[in-house]
């Protein structure tokens, strides 16, 4: 039986590409779907393993990342609550191409590769919705290749906090203006979503914060004023 909280719900219930499927295929896409919960650092799968399922983030996040043979890791992205991943290996039946581990405590929505199968070979609609799916995806891909040769570091860390405090954003203290980013983000693991060493993130961070935009806490951020970010990623023609 499927046993989400309310918020759980909620998330999965309000993911734009989730919510344009006819109520028949969401239906059945969660009648066959399983929870499973996760504790913080727990790996849902490593690279090389097995594409068995598909999965959704209900609560929490998950942590998309690599290792390098020296053991070092990077973090490439984290999928917000909401949002379904891992659909491409699935069909291509080539393992996974990256470690997925909870970034705090997580649970997900797991439907197995061949319930998959079972659901398209009931609802044709499906097999456009995962090409839409997989079309959205490559799009973040092409932006992020490009802010990566276009952008200069200070635009490429502004869209990247912005867009975290739009995904984990919480209320910070009694200016309503000001949001706290619920993840915690290590300057190193920021460094990584944005393609830099620690050192200028830590340089670029001081700056925002002297100008007011943000403040800097411990493995965190505040962001205290959002337009400013958006002004400095997305300048007035």
């Amino acid at each position: 039986m499927l046993i989400l909280s309310t918020q759980e719900r909620e998330a999965i219930d309000a993911n734009p590409w989730f919510a344009s499927l006819s109520a028949s295929l969401r239906h059945d896409i969660l009648r066959l779907a399983n929870v499973r919960h996760y504790a913080d650092g727990d790996f849902i799968y490593c690279r090389g393993d097995p594409a068995d399922d598909w999965n959704a983030v209900a609560s929490g996040a998950v942590r998309i990342g690599s290792s390098s043979p020296q053991g070092r890791q990077a973090t490439l992205r984290y999928v917000e609550p909401g949002v379904w991943f891992g659909e491409v290996e699935m069909f291509d039946l080539k393992g996974r191409p990256y470690d997925a581990s909870a970034h705090g405590p997580t649970t997900l929505l797991s439907v197995r590769r061949e319930d998959v199968h079972a659901i398209l070979a009931d609802h044709t609609e499906f097999y456009a919705a995962l090409l839409r799916l997989s079309s959205g995806r490559m799009r973040q891909l092409y932006r992020l290749v490009e802010d990566l040769t276009t952008k200069p570091l200070r635009a490429r860390l502004a869209k990247q906090l912005s867009h975290l405090a739009h995904s984990y954003g919480k209320p910070a203290g009694e200016r309503g203006s000001e949001v706290r980013i619920a993840l915690r983000l290590p300057q190193e693991e920021l460094a990584h979503l944005i393609g830099c060493s620690r050192q200028r993130v830590n340089e670029e961070l001081k700056l925002m914060e002297r100008d007011e935009t943000i403040r800097i806490e411990p493995c965190g951020v505040i962001v205290r004023n959002d337009r400013a970010l958006r002004r400095i990623y997305e300048p007035a023609g």
